[in-house]
């Protein structure tokens, strides 16, 4: 329950610190006083998005801040998963700062707005006179039909199953464009396959050929070049081996005077083993180049097929045309498969449509069990309010195709008057019947909800007298399990509050500020008689107050 409320520099409020108890706690105060201002700056704390500039005085900061006692409402799975720390009493502060920044903290952590939000909704519910056309909406009244039936862990299963299966529509939708797309091309893509595939392609082939084809052309200055280096080494009159065998000779004559000189011998000896080698192989690749010009011949041609084939496709290389091969050759290949694979994403989608119109089903049978039972309670309710004849009916039909609520279409359908036909309630309700239904509604979602607190804001319209009588009633009943904080008009409700505040303004120097106050008995019957009568009221209306407080 929201058990304080501090407000500091915002709007008309200097500064508040607001105490509120259990049960039923009223607000009331002229039209102007300033009891939206207090909503809206509540509303901060809850996650609304600051709008202008909401400061008394713009040279300070404005900082609201709630404490809730929260230790009966299985709050600390949500404080745990958004690494909170978990308070019974938590403190949620907003600050929003002299240049419009805005901070929001939950037990002096900061958080977002969102999980601001998403803690707000599961604190206070809020409930506005404008709140009453919600009620013609379908989300809202499926809304209601799916907290009584406590179908939200199925919605949250069924939406993933919805997205899950409109996965695979798409998904099989754009496999047969792309097989179909494929098939289109088909024959291009054979035409193209066959033609490099009769070329029997290899990825290096090109530089092998390129390389070879310098040799062809170019054999017989190889060959003078070959020729020319093994008569150097071993075939001219004054050839290198030569000379190495008289240096070996030479210097094995003065080895017995210079010691050192055998290992120079030596290597002299290793390099003529070298040079006879090195001899060998070059005469046995000058035997193997051969002047070949039909191999030319072959080689040219198969490098202009080569280049004609890169040029034709607008590639660079052999490998490009390797990798074009292979690709079309898998668009082929899909083709062939195309049956196989459509067959398989369809039995895939057959199968999460199965289950989400399984839970879908479920959901719906939770729904039409519910409302047979909503319809007496709401009637229930709505007697105790005065409407002693009004009907509610709630009919659901299936739809042809899921949306994200299921397949049901839900309308409500109301008849205030004996006798008077059912019609979708948008038609047939005045705005204090309006009121009165929402009011039914909201005391058996809250209550299903098991939020801490309610706030009724205003919804009195169109209701008064004896009807008013009763909806305080209905009020009080509700507080007996939680929270309710009601700001209203009318003295009827207000004298069934366990605590009464008094919103007003008041001059402080130059400037209007708006103020409230928690009224003793006296100024109770004093305020509720002016709500009787006006200012300055009577006796009668004295009295008339005081036997409102007293019932």
């Amino acid at each position: 329950m929201l058990s304080r409320l501090v407000i500091k520099n915002y709007a008309l409020i200097d500064s508040l610190d607001i105490s509120f108890a259990k049960g039923l706690n009223i607000i009331t105060g002229e039209t102007g006083a300033g009891k939206s201002i207090i909503m809206g700056a509540l509303g901060l704390i809850l996650g609304n998005r600051v709008e202008g500039k909401p400061f008394y005085s713009e040279g300070r900061k404005c900082i609201i801040e709630g404490f809730f006692g929260i230790q009966s409402y299985s709050l600390a799975p949500f404080f745990e998963e958004n690494d909170l720390d978990y308070e019974e009493e938590t403190i949620i502060r907003r600050e929003i700062s002299a240049d419009g920044k805005s901070r929001a903290f939950v037990n002096d952590t900061p958080v977002t707005l969102q999980v601001l939000k998403s803690l707000g909704e599961k604190l206070i519910d809020i409930h506005s006179q404008h709140a009453t056309l919600q009620i013609n909406t379908e989300e809202f009244q499926l809304f209601v039909l799916d907290s009584l039936a406590n179908n939200q862990s199925n919605l949250i299963t069924f939406r993933n199953s919805l997205l899950s299966y409109k996965k695979s529509v798409n998904r099989l939708a754009e496999t047969k464009e792309e097989i179909n797309k494929a098939a289109a091309e088909l024959d291009y893509n054979r035409f193209i396959f066959d033609e490099l595939e009769k070329f029997n392609l290899k990825a290096d082939e090109q530089a092998q050929l390129e390389l070879e084809q310098t040799q062809l052309e170019n054999a017989e200055e190889i060959k003078k070049a070959l020729l020319a280096s093994t008569y150097a080494l071993e075939d001219s009159e004054i050839n290198v081996l030569f000379q190495l065998k008289d240096a070996i000779s030479n210097l094995n004559q003065i080895s017995n005077y210079l010691p050192a000189i055998g290992d120079l011998t030596n290597r002299l000896q290793s390099a003529t083993i070298e040079i006879k080698d090195i001899v060998e192989e070059l005469s046995t690749i000058e035997q193997d180049v051969v002047l070949d010009e039909s191999r030319l011949a072959e080689v040219n041609e198969r490098l202009s097929e080569l280049y004609s084939l890169q040029k034709k496709h607008r590639l660079e290389s052999v490998e490009q045309l390797v990798e074009l091969r292979d690709s079309v050759e898998q668009k082929i290949l899909a083709v062939s498969n195309q049956e196989e694979h459509v067959a398989e994403l369809e039995r895939e989608m057959n199968a999460r449509y199965e289950l989400t119109r399984e839970i879908a089903e479920v959901i719906s049978a939770n729904r039409k069990k519910i409302a047979v039972q909503m319809q007496e309670e709401v009637e229930q309710r709505l007697a105790q309010v005065g409407m002693t004849q009004a009907k509610l009916s709630i009919e659901l039909t299936k739809l042809a195709k899921f949306n994200q609520n299921g397949i049901d279409q839900v309308q409500y359908l109301f008849s205030a008057n004996k006798g008077q036909a059912l019609n979708p309630i948008h038609k047939v309700a005045s705005g204090g019947e309006l009121s009165r239904v929402m009011l039914a509604i909201k005391s058996l979602v809250v209550k299903s909800s098991a939020l801490p607190t309610i706030i009724f804001d205003e919804i009195d319209t169109g209701v008064s007298g004896e009807v008013a009588l009763k909806v305080g009633d209905l009020m009080e009943q509700l507080a007996e399990d939680m929270q309710v904080i009601a700001i209203t008009h009318l003295p009827q409700i207000a004298s069934k509050g366990t605590s009464h505040f008094k919103v007003f303004k008041r001059e402080k120097g130059n400037i209007t500020e708006t103020n409230i106050s928690l009224m003793n008995s006296e100024e109770r019957i004093q305020e509720i008689a002016e709500m009787l009568s006006g200012a300055n009221p009577g006796e009668t209306a004295v009295e008339h107050a005081k036997k409102l407080l007293i019932n």
